[in-house]
C-alpha cells in the first residue's frame, strides 16, 4: 500500500494536478488521490478518461482501482479529450468526472482534473485542497462492496451535443489547416470535416504522447511559425490549432499570422450573438478592448471578469451569459454546462467566415489595428502584492479597478497586472490606439515593476 510519503502537496495546483511523472506523481499517488476523491465526494458513479501520454493508461488504472475499491461505480470512458470528461459527467448525470491528463504541458508531466455533478469543475477553491489533504493523511473508509467498471462509448452523443451548438447549415466547404498538437482531438476533428464537407491539411495529427515536437501546446512560438508555413504554403482558408488534451483552441488566419486570444474571443462573441441577440458575454481583465468593441456592436452586453475557469463560469451562471472566453484560448458556453469546449470554437469560426463572406485576416486586422497590445510575464518569487500597489500609487490618475490584480485606464491606454494563478509569475497585459505608445507604455511598466 502507498505511504504517507508517497505524495507531494506540492502537485496540487490551483485547478487541478499536474507535476512530473513518476518523480512527483505516480501511481501510488494516483491511486490515493482517487480514494480521497471518492471520500470527499461520496459519488455512486464516476467518468474516467484519460489522454494520449505514454504515462496516463497506467495512471488511469490506479485510479480506477481506487475509485472502485470505495465503491464507486466507474465510467470507463477511454482515450478522450478533457472537454469530453465534462461531456460524459454532465450528459449521463454521473456524480463526477476524472480525466488523467496534464493539457499542455511536456511529456514528461502528468496529473488529473477533476468534477462532481453537473460537469462543475473541483479547483483548490471548491474541495481539491480537502482532497489533497485527505489525500495526504492517507485514511480512507471502507467499502462494503467493490464498484463494477461499466464501459461507455461516448463520442457519437459527443459530436451531436457539439453540433446542437452551432448551426452548421450555413457552414461552406473550406480548406482548413488543423494541428492537434499529437493529441486527442485529431478522431474528432475527422468526424466533423467529414459532416461539413472540408478539406483538411494536416499536422502534428496522429496521437503521440511522447511529443516529438515538443510541447503540445499552441500559444508556442514554434508550433505557431510551423503551422503558419503550412497555411501559407497550403492557401487554407484559416488554421486551427488545439493542445493536447484540446480544450484550448487557437487560429491563424489565411495568411499565417497568429489571431491572438482576445480577438478570437470578440471575433467569436460576435458570431454567439448573431446566434443569440443580446446576450451577455464574459471575458476577462487582461485585454478587453477587443471584446467590447465587438460584443457592444453586436448588441450584446459585455462583462469584464477575474481570469480562470472557476471564475468565469461562476460569473456566466450568475449573469446567465451565453459565452465567456480567455485570451489563454478557454472558451466557455453556456450550453456546456458553462464550461470550456475546443471544438465548438471551431465550429463558430467556420461559421462565421461563411456567413460573413470575409477573410480571416479581414476580421483580425480590424482589431489588431485598432487595439493593438504587448505583454510581458515578469518572474517574482515575492514582493507581488507590493509591486501592485506601487503600480496604483504611480498611476493614480487613472481609472484603477481591482477585478483581478490591478488594472489601469487611460483613454487611449490601459494595461493589467496581475499574479499568474499557477506560476511565480506577475503577467502584464497592455493594449493602446497605437503600436507606438504599446511599446512606450509596456516598457515604462516594465521598468517600474523590474526596478
Amino acid at each position: 500500500m502507498p505511504t504517507q510519503s508517497s505524495i507531494n502537496p506540492k502537485i496540487f495546483k490551483a485547478y487541478d494536478i499536474r507535476a512530473l511523472y513518476p518523480e512527483e506523481i505516480n501511481e501510488e499517488a494516483a491511486y490515493k488521490i482517487a480514494k480521497a476523491y471518492a471520500a470527499w465526494l461520496k459519488p455512486k458513479k464516476v467518468a474516467l478518461g484519460y489522454d494520449v501520454r505514454t504515462s496516463s493508461k497506467p495512471l488511469f488504472e490506479e485510479v480506477k482501482r481506487g475509485l472502485t475499491e470505495m465503491g464507486v461505480e466507474v465510467f470507463d470512458v477511454g482515450l478522450i479529450t478533457s472537454d469530453m470528461i465534462v461531456f460524459a459527467t454532465g450528459n449521463y448525470n454521473l456524480d463526477g468526472g476524472i480525466v488523467v491528463t496534464a493539457s499542455h504541458n511536456p511529456a514528461e508531466y502528468n496529473g488529473m482534473k477533476l468534477y462532481r455533478e453537473n460537469a462543475a469543475p473541483i479547483s483548490i477553491d471548491s474541495g481539491l485542497a480537502e482532497i489533497r489533504d485527505i489525500a495526504l493523511a492517507g485514511k480512507f473508509p471502507e467499502s462494503s462492496a467493490l464498484g463494477k467498471v461499466t464501459k461507455l462509448e461516448i463520442k457519437a452523443d459527443y459530436l451531436k451535443k457539439v453540433f446542437s451548438l452551432v448551426d452548421t447549415s450555413k457552414i461552406k466547404p473550406m480548406k482548413v489547416v488543423v494541428n492537434p498538437n499529437f493529441g486527442a482531438a485529431g478522431e474528432m476533428i475527422e468526424h466533423i470535416a467529414k459532416k461539413l464537407n472540408l478539406e483538411l491539411v494536416k499536422l502534428n495529427f496522429e496521437p503521440d504522447g511522447t511529443f516529438p515536437k515538443g510541447q503540445p501546446d499552441p500559444s508556442q512560438l514554434e508550433n505557431q511559425k510551423e503551422t503558419g508555413e503550412l497555411v501559407r504554403k497550403s492557401g487554407a482558408a484559416f488554421a486551427a490549432m488545439w493542445d493536447a488534451d484540446a480544450d484550448r483552441c487557437l487560429f491563424l488566419d489565411e495568411n499565417g499570422e497568429f489571431v491572438m486570444g482576445c480577438y478570437a474571443t470578440a471575433i467569436l462573441a460576435e458570431a454567439m450573438l448573431d446566434q443569440h441577440p443580446k446576450s451577455k458575454i464574459v471575458f476577462d481583465t487582461t485585454l478587453i478592448w477587443p471584446a467590447i468593441d465587438r460584443v457592444t456592436a453586436a448588441g450584446g452586453v459585455p462583462l469584464v471578469n477575474k481570469v480562470g475557469h472557476p471564475f468565469i463560469k461562476e460569473r456566466m451562471k450568475k449573469e446567465d451569459a451565453i459565452f465567456g472566453g480567455e485570451t489563454s484560448g478557454h472558451f466557455y458556453f453556456k450550453n456546456y454546462w458553462y464550461c470550456d469546449n475546443g471544438m465548438v470554437p471551431f465550429l463558430l469560426m467556420l461559421k462565421k467566415l461563411s456567413t460573413s463572406g470575409k477573410k480571416m485576416s479581414d476580421l483580425a486586422n480590424y482589431l489588431r489595428n485598432k487595439y493593438p497590445n504587448g505583454f510581458k510575464l515578469i518572474r517574482k518569487e515575492e514582493g507581488i502584492p507590493e509591486k501592485l500597489k506601487e503600480i496604483e500609487k504611480k498611476y493614480a490618475d487613472a481609472k484603477i479597478e481591482h477585478i483581478d490584480g490591478v488594472s489601469v485606464e487611460y483613454p487611449d491606454w490601459r494595461f493589467n497586472a496581475r499574479a499568474s494563478n499557477t506560476e511565480p509569475l506577475l503577467k502584464v497585459f497592455l493594449e493602446a490606439k497605437s503600436q507606438k505608445l504599446v511599446d512606450e507604455k509596456l516598457k515604462e511598466v516594465v521598468d517600474l515593476i523590474e526596478n
